[in-house]
């Protein structure tokens, strides 16, 4: 089981900056990738960035290449998305994944809000 908790979420001016942050823990082998998802009011869950964990690698949403970046600190299990330039378009629910390989299992974080006043 993977327990995974986000943080970071407010309230920013258009053009500001917010970091978030999410911990996890519990028993988790075998990472295939970790991310962030947001979800605005009435639409669907969409990537935002994810990070292929043995590789290293990033992959970003056009909408947000050139202003957030994704991180990891190994040390305290936590992922991390920079998020500077912020636009009134970004406000959503962000949510934390990983997608766990071998057995193929998804975990979701609780989500924090973000909004983003122009």
């Amino acid at each position: 089981q993977v327990q995974l908790v986000e943080s970071g979420g407010g309230v920013v001016q258009a053009g500001g900056s917010l970091r978030l942050s999410c911990t996890a823990s519990g028993s988790f082998f075998n990472i295939h990738t970790m991310g962030w998802y947001r979800q605005a009011p009435g639409k669907e869950r969409e990537l935002v960035a994810e990070l292929r964990w043995s590789a290293g690698t990033t992959n970003y949403a056009d909408y947000v290449k050139g202003r957030f970046t994704i991180s990891r600190d190994n040390a305290k299990n936590t992922l991390y998305l920079q998020m500077n330039n912020m636009k009134p378009e970004d406000t959503a629910v962000y949510y934390c994944h990983t997608y766990l390989g071998g057995k193929g299992v998804d975990y979701w974080g609780q989500g924090t809000q973000v909004t983003v006043s122009s």
